[in-house]
């Protein structure tokens, strides 16, 4: 279809209103090849079969061609539906970009582990009292467990939890991380 497409969707469309199937049966192609058009241009990622959306819209042009005025435009009517069917079917896939990993991995580079010097620990335990000291280096230092650390220094597990709390409450506000 050129030139005359309004007119001629719409004579179809008329037609086929008024009972005739073949007049149908041809807005129907034409139809299609307008929204198949559409939903080429307009899905350009994968992810949505442009095929899918024009079933959509034919099916919801059957459903509703009810509503087509006649002494009104077809094709933004019919626009207007396969826009519909096209956000629908973009709403369903969602927002997401599916990749294989293997295809970007080497875009991204190895992490650099965070270290902090010996010199920078000792900062952050000179700050605390003797007993929290002795509790967060033995606890996050060491990497001795609560039970270890309640024998080793003859306390309570419950005494050794507040004083680690503390303690790292005490560096965090020292080195302004609240």
């Amino acid at each position: 279809m050129h030139g005359n497409d309004e007119k001629e969707l719409a004579r179809l469309l008329r037609t086929a209103i008024a009972g005739d199937e073949r007049a149908y049966g041809e807005f129907l192609r034409c139809a299609a090849c307008l929204v198949r058009g559409f939903a080429r241009r307009n899905v350009v990622q994968g992810g949505i079969d442009p095929e899918d959306v024009v079933q959509e819209t034919l099916l919801a042009i059957h459903m509703k061609r009810h509503t087509w005025r006649e002494d009104g435009p077809v094709m933004p009517w019919l626009h207007a539906i396969a826009r519909h069917k096209l956000i629908d079917a973009f709403r369903r896939r969602g927002r997401r970009v599916e990749i294989e990993i293997g295809e970007i991995a080497e875009t991204f580079a190895e992490p650099e582990p965070e270290t902090v010097s010996n010199r920078e620990i000792g900062r952050a335990l000179d700050a605390l009292t003797p007993g929290q000291r002795s509790v967060v280096a033995a606890v996050s230092v060491d990497g001795n467990s609560i039970v270890e650390t309640a024998e080793r220094l003859g306390m309570s597990e419950t005494a050794v939890r507040v004083a680690l709390h503390r303690g790292l409450v005490a560096i965090a506000r020292r080195f302004g991380r609240d």
